[in-house]
């Protein structure tokens, strides 16, 4: 590709002085390519590589992030909630340009002077300008960014967006290109440019959160008594139409309230549901049980975004108090605003914890109406591809109304329709039908556009051992299902072929359960029956922690295990991870080397089917997708594939290099199905194989680690 001269023409919209700011310049974009990834960390690894290469002087690249990472002012940083920042950042920058008009309101006779109100410093023209220069001179990642932007004292947020034209490549987040919202916050044009997606294994997923929203009772709540008291204290200085919408926004938080079961003019955390469940329903149904029907969303929506009320409200309970005591539970989020936190180094996507005494302190939590005016503009934006689930779990508090985006690919054929071209990538790719059915196809992406291409793993053939083993040592039928892996026999078999394992596997093993409760069920049972203190006696066992802020913490010393006991010639030989499909070491780490030369599979993590989001997923694909006679309904495939993403995922920890060698054991004779060994990678796929009976399996698992341990 012939890149554009890095002098691009600048026109102004009109006839301008000289002195206008940089709202009134727009610049031309030339041909680029859009690199997208899910964390800050990952990008910084490409870019690293882009220093690298030979192309590393010559590339004119920017790295995008969010206000979070990028803002260098400390009085903003501190109010560390995602939200606060943005609204505090877009109110300090709406000061600069009002600062002359309140200046010039001054006449004289006047007793009073109007004094401005405060401006970021950070914010200038000119210092943005020297800054944007500096960013397309060299190839920078966040940090570099963000230090360079301290040392300009200019703003390394609204720098890195002023270069987006110029530049050739864009480094940027996953949700800033997703969220349609955000790509024109950020001045991106997708018009015949190239996106490149990595880690698009879970791209579908990331639509669906990015664009639902969930919010709590208590958020309902404490919306409707704040701005209740707001009202009354202000009521008799708003005009008449905005003190209607704000009626009309109380009378909605209102209903939103009693459809759940409970009362505005009560606590939340003291009233109990006289209902319990799930309840799912289309949003013209939901509106129509709330009693909303009649009221106009779209204009509710639309003042919420220009009074800003939202942000009001939390100058107002900031400056007289909290309404209602904050509920010990931590504020739900939306979709967005939850992945942009994800996108923080060592943060995984996994569901957070439950606090515990000692843990840091969350951000402060923005006003509540925020985040129901997210809940607001779902209803309005998705009518027959949404769902809102009604969610009573006893306490109002507890309680929460759901918008669930059904149709991911609503959201995606912007990008497919207006770029040059879309590369989806990763490591691990398979099952790759999501894609073309769900994504591609629904975005109106013709067959003959979409070309895949996959290659083969870096590592030698004998480099890796896979397995699929059908029983154990004992003769017992390996099937982890919901009514037989709970079984004691199942657990018993599960620990003896882990012992046999733990005697010929050397350095670590990371063994992967289907849940978080089931790896404590087991861990419980081999502790009675004392099959644990049998592990220990050769590894030393490490369980993957449920806290965000321990993983590091565990990681480090399941990595100092595995090097001493290599040293230290005893009985123990490693160490052995017990770890969850789905969790903190399931994606995203490394396990290379010796730290996993076995990779141990228990069962086939298939998501609940009693999930209410689940079963409308499977209901909503099987009405709209095309099925040919005979051929297995899509609900039940998209079952399938979120498993077998999740197992391709996590046996992917263990290769990590080309010299890299391990063995991966899947324990369930459902793998050796046809359909299921299809939907491995190509890289496993071609060599696994299936072990009807454990003796060939243990066998040839202790010839393979012999032979490639004494190579190595």
């Amino acid at each position: 590709m012939s890149w554009s001269s890095p002098s691009t023409r600048v026109t102004r919209r009109k006839s301008q002085p000289a002195d206008v700011d940089e709202e009134d310049l727009e610049e031309e974009h030339v041909t680029k390519i859009y690199y997208c990834s899910r964390t800050h960390s990952q990008l910084a690894q490409f870019v690293h590589e882009v220093q690298k290469s030979p192309f590393g002087k010559d590339t004119r690249l920017v790295s995008l992030g969010s206000r979070q990472n990028l803002c260098v002012n400390e009085d903003v940083r501190k109010l560390g909630s995602v939200q606060l920042i943005n609204d505090r950042c877009v109110e300090l920058q709406r000061s600069k340009h009002e600062k002359k008009s309140v200046v010039e309101e001054e006449k004289p006779g006047r007793r009073r002077r109007l004094e401005p109100r405060a401006t970021c410093p950070f914010y200038s023209h000119e210092q943005l300008q020297l800054l944007r220069d500096e960013v397309l001179l060299e190839v920078k990642d966040i940090e570099q960014l963000a230090a360079l932007g301290k040392e300009a004292r200019a703003c390394p947020y609204y720098g890195s967006r002023l270069a987006i034209p110029a530049a050739q490549l864009v480094v940027l987040p996953y949700q800033i290109l997703l969220h349609a919202a955000a790509r024109q916050a950020a001045g991106i044009r997708l018009q015949g440019q190239v996106v490149v997606i990595d880690e698009a294994h879970n791209l579908i997923d990331t639509i669906t959160s990015i664009h639902s929203v969930e919010v709590s009772g208590s958020q309902l709540c404490q919306a409707h008594s704040q701005l209740l008291q707001y009202t009354e204290r202000y009521g008799k200085r708003l005009k008449a139409k905005n003190l209607m919408y704000i009626k009309q926004i109380l009378y909605v938080l209102e209903k939103f309230v009693t459809v759940l079961g409970g009362n505005v003019k009560q606590s939340p955390n003291t009233q109990s549901l006289s209902q319990a469940g799930t309840e799912l329903k289309t949003v013209s149904d939901f509106l129509f049980q709330s009693q909303i029907d009649n009221i106009n969303l779209f204009k509710v929506k639309r003042y919420c975004e220009k009074s800003m009320v939202s942000r009001k409200l939390f100058g107002f309970t900031e400056r007289y108090g909290a309404v209602l005591a904050p509920s010990r539970e931590q504020p739900k989020l939306s979709g967005f605003q939850h992945f942009l936190q994800s996108l923080q180094p060592g943060v995984t996507a996994a569901p957070a914890a439950p606090a515990e005494e000692g843990e840091d302190k969350a951000p402060r939590p923005a006003s509540p109406l925020m985040h129901i005016e997210g809940f607001l503009a779902a209803l309005t934006t998705a009518n027959q591809d949404g769902r809102v689930i009604l969610s009573r779990q006893g306490s109002l508090s507890q309680s929460s109304l759901k918008f669930l985006l059904l149709n991911p690919a609503v959201h995606f054929a912007q990008v497919v329709k207006e770029c040059r071209a879309v590369v989806l990538a990763g490591g691990t790719m398979q099952p790759v039908s999501d894609f073309r059915e769900q994504l591609l196809a629904c975005a109106g992406v013709e067959a003959e556009r979409v070309v895949e291409f996959s290659c083969g793993h870096v590592i030698p053939a004998d480099n890796i051992l896979p397995l699929v083993i059908c029983s154990g040592p004992s003769n017992q039928q390996l099937e982890f299902t919901y009514q037989k892996r709970e079984l004691p026999q199942m657990m018993d078999e599960t620990g003896r072929i882990l012992c046999n394992l733990c005697n010929v596997v050397p350095g670590g093993v990371v063994c992967f359960f289907p849940s978080y409760a089931y790896q404590r069920q087991v861990h419980t049972h081999w502790d009675k029956s004392g099959l644990l203190a049998r592990l220990a006696v050769r590894k030393k066992i490490f369980q993957e922690p449920q806290r965000v802020n321990q993983v590091e913490q565990v990681l480090l010393e399941y990595s100092r295990c595995i090097q001493h006991c290599g040293q230290a010639g005893g009985m123990v030989t490693g160490a052995l991870m017990f770890s969850v499909v789905g969790g903190k070491m399931s994606e995203g780490i490394n396990f290379s080397d010796n730290l996993g030369r076995c990779v141990v599979m228990v069962g086939m993590p298939f998501p609940s089917i009693r999930s209410a989001e689940l079963q409308e997923k499977m209901a909503y694909l099987d009405q709209t997708l095309p099925r040919a006679p005979g051929q297995v309904p899509p609900g039940k495939v998209l079952v399938e594939n979120l498993c077998m993403k999740a197992v391709n995922q996590s046996i992917g920890r263990a290769i990590r290099h080309q010299k890299d060698f391990a063995s991966i054991v899947l324990l369930d004779q459902r793998y050796a199905r046809p359909p299921i060994l299809a939907k491995l990678p190509a890289w496993i796929r071609d060599r696994v194989q299936v072990k009807a009976t454990f003796g060939p399996a243990f066998a040839a698992l202790r010839k393979f680690h012999r032979e490639k341990s004494g190579s190595s």
